[in-house]
């Protein structure tokens, strides 16, 4: 027996990634890829399509796309129907979409609220709940949500953020208490301080770039690419006795 193989391969597996197009899905698409998993994209734009595409087949492995705004609902409720439609199966459901509203609470309007809120949390569960229903009928399934740091903290200017991923957490034990004995896993990947788009206005900020830097004990952002093992190791047959789980990928930025 392989036992790389067999604890931490994929192959045969669908992996359905929201948002993976681009900084964090990406690069956890790109792993899971790696690790023999078919790739389903789901996001609201085309971008990198192409490159993506070319990465992924040269692999050896399929990747086919879907289109929608998950900040509505009957988009949201129905995305993993077309992973569905495309491959006959979601065996992995990574909920990465997300977005974030930088103000001051007295400041911050109150659209900007909504559009956090409704990407960030009610996406995950009208997402994971029709992606669980076709799990239920397969026998199984993984669900790996992205939590943050800021579901364990209350961060500063972004209440709408800290509030959805306090939310991602909770509905990650939820899910799970439901769901686990259906074998399906649900866990989540808190990120740290990751080098995103989201995050370049902070990296492009000296003073608290160095704020940041000097409490990470690794002493560095982290990549993209960071993320990738957690969610080969949440999404393959190592991690089937885990539910309802906070997996923090940070540099130890929570222990310090």
């Amino acid at each position: 027996m392989n036992y790389l193989q067999d604890y931490f391969g994929l192959d045969g597996k669908v992996a359905m990634i929201t948002g993976g197009n681009t900084g964090i899905g990406m690069a956890i698409a790109t792993e899971l890829a790696k690790a023999g998993a078919d790739l389903f994209i789901y996001a609201y734009t085309d971008e990198n399509k192409e490159e993506l595409t070319k990465v992924i087949t040269d692999m050896g492995r399929q990747i086919k796309f879907g289109n929608g705004n998950l900040m509505k609902e009957e988009d949201a409720s129905t995305a993993a129907d077309l992973c569905v439609e495309a491959y006959g199966k979601v065996d992995i459901l990574v909920n990465n979409a997300g977005t974030i509203h930088r103000a001051p609470l007295l400041d911050g309007d109150n659209q900007g609220w909504k559009n956090v809120i409704d990407l960030n949390l009610n996406a995950i569960y009208y997402i994971s709940k029709n992606a669980a229903n076709h799990m239920v009928k397969q026998g199984g399934g993984k669900i790996i949500n992205i939590a943050s740091m800021l579901s364990f903290q209350g961060g500063k200017f972004v209440p709408s953020y800290t509030a959805s991923k306090h939310g991602v957490a909770g509905l990650t034990k939820a899910f799970a208490n439901e769901l686990a004995g259906m074998n399906i896993q649900i866990n989540a990947i808190a990120p740290g301080y990751i080098a995103t788009a989201n995050t370049a206005p902070i990296r492009a900020d000296e003073k608290r770039n160095a704020e940041i830097l000097e409490r990470i004990p690794a002493s560095r952002w982290g990549e993209p690419s960071d993320l990738g093992g957690a969610a080969v190791f949440l999404s393959a047959k190592a991690s089937n006795y885990m539910n309802g789980h906070i997996l923090c990928v940070d540099g130890g930025w929570l222990v310090r």
